[in-house]
């Protein structure tokens, strides 16, 4: 009898339901039922009672949250042992740039020093030999010298031990933040892994091996490029805007008032457009006109070592008696200490690495300018990073407080011209 009471009040409170319901056009929406039973009875009292309820509700499809389907297990699993080798791989590489940049360090003092040695021996001995009784023994042994430092000199400034030095120093830093990354990525249980995570590692990797290459010869960077670019150390980024939009205001974001802007704010984006044009009208451009000159600096000194050394050697094998004699003498000694004289400018002084230290910085501010145009390429705020994350990032990437960004605001707009521009956006380098 309670299930055909229940029935009845069903079938009545559909139709009234559907009745009252068809006035209101709700395309596509659903009609949910639910059996209520008042609180403190049971079901069988209620249904003798007949206060059997029925509650209805209509649901939008469009408002039903969609759920995204985990990843299997399988692929996170994976996925984890992937990112494990990547990391044991990135500790690897670290390892082995560390002993090769302190053999190539050691390379550049033994060369520094027994050049060095060679070309003042030789010089003393051409400056003797014109008064020793032994001539001919004295010359032949300043010239085998003087030759010997000439093609010591020349290798040396062909490599540049002291820049293959630093190449290897930066490249263990930035292999073990790679590996500190990737265990970060798996210590995080919050979200499973996926290919991407791993696609992304292995970018990284790829990125590294080709910015820092451990094979001397044949593979090494060159050492004298035809154009100063700054260091590549991170996967190219798809542009999703125009660069000069981005750095101009023209892609503001669409999501500013809707849930905070998730953190982003149009002050923000004025802070990080300006700073993005101070970063590449001073900061970059400053190492790479630097870089430049010291590569033009490091160039003829690699040429004028090896030059006045084979001229000295060549000298040396007239020094004999006579005025001619002591004219080739004189030259033998002089060519010789200007030789040793650049030797230790070029490789005492470590311009080589100083060249490369310029190149990293260049490529250092290179990549927060990619990151900056990356995170406004993206119109919807609500896709970025939290902005005030980013805020903090780019500040500590720049030596400064988060305060101190408010001064690039202005410099967003079009009207502030570049040659306007007097401060350096980094404190760091």
């Amino acid at each position: 009898m309670a299930a055909l009471q229940a029935q009845r009040l069903f079938l009545t409170a559909s139709s009234s339901s559907s009745s009252s319901c068809a006035g209101r056009p709700r395309r596509g929406a659903t009609c949910r039922a639910a059996l209520r039973v008042p609180a403190g009875l049971n079901t069988a009292a209620s249904s003798a009672d007949g206060s059997l309820g029925l509650k209805l509700e209509w649901v939008d499809p469009r408002v039903i949250p969609t759920t995204t389907s985990a990843p299997p297990a399988e692929d996170c699993t994976v996925a984890v042992e992937k990112l494990r080798a990547i990391a044991e791989a990135a500790a690897d590489r670290a390892e082995m740039h560390d002993i090769i940049g302190r053999q190539r360090d050691n390379w550049n003092h033994l060369l520094l020093h027994s050049t060095n040695s060679l070309t003042l021996a030789a010089s003393v001995m051409a400056a003797l030999a014109p008064a020793a009784p032994s001539v001919l023994a004295l010359k032949a042994s300043a010239g085998a010298l003087l030759a010997t430092a000439a093609v010591t000199m020349a290798a040396a400034g062909k490599i540049q031990p002291s820049q293959l030095a630093e190449e290897q120093r930066n490249a263990t830093r930035l292999w073990r933040q790679l590996e500190r990354d990737v265990r970060a990525v798996l210590d995080l249980k919050t979200t499973p892994l996926t290919k991407a995570d791993v696609q992304d590692a292995m970018d990284r990797v790829l990125a590294l091996d080709a910015a820092y290459p451990l094979p001397l010869l044949p593979g090494m960077l060159e050492k004298f490029p035809k154009n100063m670019e700054p260091a590549r150390w991170w996967p190219r980024r798809r542009q999703a805007s125009n660069k000069k939009l981005v750095a101009y205001g023209g892609a503001k974001s669409r999501s500013f008032g809707r849930r905070g802007g998730n953190g982003w704010t149009q002050e923000l984006e004025e802070e990080m457009r300006g700073l993005l044009r101070v970063l590449k009208a001073k900061d970059e451009h400053q190492y790479l006109k630097f870089g430049k000159a010291l590569l033009d600096v490091n160039r003829g000194l690699a040429v004028a070592g090896p030059a006045l050394a084979g001229t000295a050697a060549v000298a040396a094998a007239f020094i004999g008696g006579g005025e001619a004699g002591a004219w080739a003498s004189g030259t033998a000694v002089l060519c010789g200490a200007l030789a040793a004289a650049a030797n230790t400018v070029e490789h005492g002084g470590q311009v080589g690495m100083v060249f490369e230290l310029f190149r990293n910085c260049a490529g250092f501010y290179r990549k927060v300018q990619e990151e900056i145009e990356a995170c406004l390429g993206e119109a919807d705020a609500d896709r970025r990073e939290n902005g005030e994350v980013f805020q903090t990032k780019v500040a500590l990437l720049l030596g400064r407080s988060t305060s101190d960004l408010r001064q690039f605001r202005r410099m967003a707009s079009a009207s502030f011209k570049d040659e306007d521009i007097t401060d350096f956006a980094g404190k760091l380098f």
